[in-house]
This record gives structure tokens, sequence and C-alpha cells, in this order.
């Protein structure tokens, strides 16, 4: 159904009259209080007014088409809103040439738009049908070229700043939605939707209440706006390209129009190679770096946005092991400070060693090193220099495997430099200035604490190892001992003994014994002990061995007593008969010709296994501050490790050796483990 012609008068004329008051109500408004911000109020107060006078127009005059009356006033409409929304980036612009590049471009596009309309109103006869189209397309760019702008105004407003505005960038957002809608509809069909043109007056009005609460909530206008590189970009990028398609699509249709057999055939090949074009250009990244030189020297007062340079510098350097190895993130970090495509990383292990190639991105590896004494080195002065490599001939002989090389960054850690990072040419022309000095000084930093960091850790590891390996060998050596002493006794008690049967069948099971576990010692010295798996033991038969060898390489009587429990023990084999195999030595010694007693029981969830003598006794500040200590020995012939090797064996199986002690009472050394509660039949080996 189409609006009847009063209506549509009747709705504009009410339009009218709402924006003539809101606009007479700002000014009285502003002359009263006096406030600072009164260019602010001045440039709201003439869009309202500037929209009142087109309301008016169009109830006057409403249907004089694109080029009469009430259509430059709709112009002017939409020029003095585009004019107030951009009026509210000064507020957050300091420096005079940076505001003087973004109105220059802002207004250029709003001036192309609108500058043009005389001239296709002289070249295209009203009547024509392409008048629509044209006037359709020039208002549908101001319309998208306005919410551009009011996105970057929302988007750039800080969250806290933003309750000044959000009613204001809904309002007047809506404002060019609609004619967003209005002009595509009348470009599609070229003629202008009579029930979409009427609904236009309602629109508008609906939108002024939140115009009007927004300059209640903001009679100052003071919004803390930052400017992001990237919003600024992206809309400098879709700009462009905009006014590049509307470009092609032109040339395309008087390419049509002047040629009648190929006339569309052209115009499609032409605005289809325009897009492929344009496709490429965006994703090249050689191109995108050229858009970014434009954009940052003519919109920006400083190059960098600092606090997005040392977040992506943290998200590179901290990027995930597995995926990116950290000589790649580290040449990465500083290669994207200067836009360039690739670099190499040279590092030392320590003071006055040469620089070696530590890895490359995007460039093959390196095989020269860098002495001592090396001229370049010598350009790094105290570490805070960046060397341009172009401006020294020696250069070209300094990386003969690497193309293209320009900068080098050295890694200064404490005032040592401890590396350097060398990076290719740019994507795009790259001025150096000491804004670009300083940013690649403190990045070049901070990769060197990681550098730092990652070769302590490596040197931390390789500590770890070797300890790990004078561990195992300290307790093999301690093991060893144990045996020379067992056949010590044994060559002793054979003189004694040696015409006796029995006494010969023991001493080859001793001597045969010995020189296995002598075998499995050594073996052990070449397997990690984290390696080492643990098995389901039954402890009386290691314990019960471990006394029937004792008594017979020492001649010592021992008393075991077991309460004849039937759980098993997870711990390796050979570590628990070590542990038995010390204390019950020592227990020997201590005791002299008095018994020693090996006493086997289950208590709650833990077994027990207390090997007690009747010797001299231990003081408590003796067992705290020395018995577990590593090379503190009080026997002549003692290496100090096999108290600490025992404790430290029980632990690692989730045990303790515990000690009770009274000089002058005897020494209790209780070994306790978590009991597995399995039958003996049904015990199998556990793996780590």
């Amino acid at each position: 159904m189409i609006p009847d012609v009063s209506v549509t008068a009747a709705l504009h004329a009410a339009c009218a009259l709402i924006y003539g008051f809101l606009a007479a109500l700002i000014v009285i408004d502003h002359r009263r209080a006096g406030f600072p911000g009164h260019t602010t109020a001045i440039w709201l107060a003439t869009a309202c007014a500037v929209t009142a006078a087109w309301a008016g127009s169009v109830a006057l005059v409403w249907d004089s088409g694109y080029f009469g009356l009430s259509a430059w006033l709709e112009l002017a409409r939409s020029v003095s809103w585009y004019g107030f929304i951009l009026h509210l980036f000064r507020q957050s612009v300091s420096a005079p040439r940076q505001l003087q590049h973004a109105f220059m471009t802002m207004g250029l596009l709003a001036l192309l738009l609108v500058g043009g309309l005389p001239l296709l109103d002289t070249l295209v006869m009203r009547s024509d049908a392409s008048a629509t189209a044209i006037g359709a397309v020039v208002r549908l760019g101001l319309a998208v070229s306005s919410l551009l702008l009011l996105e970057n105004l929302y988007l750039n407003t800080s969250p806290d700043a933003r309750w000044h505005i959000n009613l204001l960038c809904i309002g007047v957002g809506s404002l060019f939605i609609f004619d967003m809608v209005l002009f595509a509809d009348a470009l599609l069909f070229r003629r202008l939707s009579l029930p979409l043109f009427t609904a236009r007056a309602p629109v508008t009005i609906i939108a002024a209440p939140l115009i009007a609460l927004a300059a209640a909530r903001a009679r100052r206008w003071k919004i803390d706006i930052h400017v992001s590189r990237d919003v600024v970009f992206h809309s400098f990028t879709l700009m462009a390209s905009g006014v590049f398609l509307l470009a092609v699509a032109a040339t395309g249709e008087i390419v049509r129009r002047s040629t009648s057999d190929w006339g569309y055939v052209v115009e499609v090949a032409l605005i289809f190679s325009a897009l492929l074009g344009l496709a490429v250009m965006l994703t090249s990244g050689s191109a995108r770096s050229r858009l970014k030189a434009v954009f940052v020297d003519n919109f920006f007062s400083h190059r960098y946005d600092y606090r997005r340079e040392w977040m992506r510098c943290i998200d590179t350097l901290t990027a995930p092991q597995a995926y990116v190895g950290l000589h790649n993130r580290a040449i990465r970090a500083v290669a994207e400070v200067v836009d360039s495509p690739a670099g190499a990383l040279f590092v030392r292990a320590a003071e006055d060693v040469a620089f070696q190639w530590a890895g490359t991105w995007n460039m093959p590896a390196a095989a020269n090193p860098f002495p001592p004494g090396h001229p370049l080195l010598a350009l790094f002065g105290e570490g805070d220099w960046v060397v341009i490599l172009d401006e020294h001939a020696d250069s070209t002989g300094w990386f003969p495997d690497l193309p293209r090389v320009w900068l080098a960054v050295p890694l200064n850690h404490f005032g040592a430099v401890i590396g350097f990072v060398v990076v290719a040419q740019s994507r795009a022309r790259f001025g150096l200035d000491k804004e670009v000095y300083d940013l690649l000084r403190t990045v070049g930093r901070e990769v060197a604490s990681r550098v730092a960091e990652q070769r302590a850790a490596q040197t931390l590891v390789q500590t770890q190892q070797l300890r790990e390996y004078s561990e195992r060998f300290a307790f093999v050596l301690h093991d060893i001992k144990n045996v020379s002493g067992q056949l010590s006794m044994l060559l002793t008690n054979a003189e004694v003994h040696a015409q006796n049967p029995e006494f010969q069948r023991d001493m080859l099971v001793t001597v045969r014994a010995s020189v296995e576990k002598i075998t499995r010692l050594l073996d052990r010295l070449k397997v990690n002990k984290r390696e080492q798996s643990h098995a389901l033991i039954t402890p009386l038969d290691h314990v019960q061995a471990v006394v029937d060898a004792c008594r017979i390489a020492s001649g010592a009587a021992i008393a075991l007593d077991d309460d004849g429990g039937r759980a098993g023990i997870a711990i390796d084999p050979e570590a628990f008969d070590a542990v038995l195999t010390h204390l019950l030595n020592n227990a020997i010694e201590t005791s002299a010709d008095v018994p020693v007693e090996v006493t086997l029981r289950y208590e709650a969830s833990n077994m027990i296994v207390d090997i007690v003598d009747h010797g001299p006794g231990m003081a408590a500040e003796f067992i705290r501050d020395e018995l577990f200590q590593p090379f503190n020995s009080t026997k002549a012939r003692g290496h100090g490790i096999g108290a600490y090797q025992a404790r430290e064996l029980i632990r690692k199986a989730g045990g303790d050796v515990m000690v009770f002690s009274r000089v002058g009472a005897g020494t209790t050394m209780r070994i306790m483990l978590p009991a597995v509660p399995r039958l003996i039949a049904g015990l199998q080996p556990l793996t780590n």
C-alpha cells in the first residue's frame, strides 16, 4: 500500500518541528551554561537545524528527485552529521600534523561524494534512469562512510567513556543504516521506494530522543578516545577498496555504454579482474606493509602503539615450545618491529667465546661463526647500538649464507652482549628513526633475557644429569665397598675353615653372588635411575637371603624373627638388598660379639624391618646433624654415603628410614615401606 502524499508531508513536518526545537534548545542551553564545549554544541545544533530544514523542504516539495532543493538539503543533513562525528575526534588529537591529515583524508572523502554532484547534474539528464542510480550510489557511499566514522568513534573510545556516546552512536547510526537500506533499494530497482521514503521521517523522529539524551549526558563532550591502529587500518583499507571498486564499476559502465557488442563482457571482465587484484593486494604482506606505512605516517604522531607492541613481543616469546622453537620466536619478536619477513639468531655460550648460529626464520642456515674481536661485535658498543649493515662495506662478507641482511640488533643482558639478531630488508620502505631504535633496543633486551633463561635452564638440566650420575656412581661405589668387605671377611674365615667342605661350598656360593652383584652394580651406571622399575617383591625372601649372606661372610650371629605376614612391597629389589646389607653390616660391626636382631612385621598398612644392635648407640645431635649427611663418615675406610644412600632409596619407594638410639643402649634402624596386601603367589612385577 502506497502512503498518501499528505501523510508523507505531515510526518516530515513533525520531524522538522522536533529537530528545530532540539537545535534551539541546544543553543539556548549552551548560551545559558557557557560551558567550554561550545564548538561541539554548535556542531550538534547545526546538524539538528540542517535536519529540520531538510524535513521541512520534503514536507513542502517532497517529489523534487535527486537534484532538487530537498535533495541538496538531504546531502547537507548527512554531511553535517558526518562533520559532527568527525569533530569529536579532535578532542583526542593533540598533534596538529596528525589532526591535519585525519581531517584532510576524511573531509576529502565527503567532498568527493558531494562535490561531484554538480558535474553529474550537468552530464546526466534528470529524466535519464541513470540519474537515479548515480544519485543512489553517491548517497549510499556517504552513508557507508558515516557509519565507518561512527564505528571508529565508538570502538576507539575507552569502555569507561562509552556511556557518554552510546546513545548518540545508536541514534545517528540508525539514521545512516536506514539511508543504506533506502538507497540500496533505489540502486537495485532504479527507483525510489515511496514507503521507505515516507518511513524515513518517523525513523528520524525516533532517533531524536536518543540524541537529546546523549547531549544531556555529555554536556562538555569530554570523550576519552585512544585511536586504535588496527581499526584505522581496516577502515582505511575498506574505504580505499570501496572507492577503487566504485571507480572500476563506473569505468565498466562507461565502456558498456560506448561499446554495443562487447560492452557487457568487457564490464564483467573488468570488475572481476579488479576484485581478483584487490584480493591479491589485501592478502599480500608487502601491500599491507605499504598501506600501514601510509596511514601510520599520516594519521599518527607516534609510529608504534607501545602497549600493543609489548603484548605482541610477549605473546611471540611465550609461544608454546612444542610448536615454535626459541630461536624462531626470538627472531620474529625483533623482525616484526621493522616489518621484516626473515632473520637469523647468533648466540654464545659464555664470555670470550665465538657467537654461533642458533637458528633462522625464513632464511638458510649460516655456517660462519663470529669470534671475539670481530668488527661487527665492536659496532655494538656497550650493547645498545643497532647496526645498519648496508652502511659498512665489509658487511657483504660477514653473512655469505644469508641474503638481503639489513639490521643487526644486539641482545644485551645486564650489560653483556650474549647474542644478536640479523633481520632481512623490510617488506616495504621503512624509515629508521630514534623511535625505531629505542623499540629495537627494548625488544632486544627482552629477547636476551629469554635466551639467557633458556641457557640457564639447559645448564641446570645438564647439572642435574651430572648430579644424578654422580649420585649413582657414589651409591655403586659404596655397594662395591660392602661387597669388598664381605669378601675380606670371607678370606679371613677361610684361613681357619678352609679344609671344611661345607665352608668351601658356602664360600663358592658367596663369591659367585658377589661377582654377580658387582656386575649388576656396574650396569646401574649405564641406566638412568628414573628408568629403573620397581617390582612387587616378598620382603621375607630378601631379608632371609641378605641375613644368610652376612652370616656366611662375617660369621656373626644374627637372629631373624618374622610375624608371618604375607603382604608385598613395591621397590627395586637391588635397592632393597643394598639397604639391608648396609644396615646389617653396620649393626654387625657395632655389636662386636653380641648377636644382631632382625625383626620383620606388619603394622597397619606398612611393612617394618627393625635391625637392632647392642652397641654404644648414638647421640641425638649426631643423628640430626651428621648421620645422614653425605661424605661424612666416622670410619677410617668409610665414604660417608651409606646411611644417606639407604634413606634416599627407601624414600624414593615411598617409605622412610628411622633411627631409635640412645648412648650406651644400642641402636634400632627401622625400615618402613607401604605394604601391598596381595598374596605372595600372586605377586607381579610393577613398572613406573
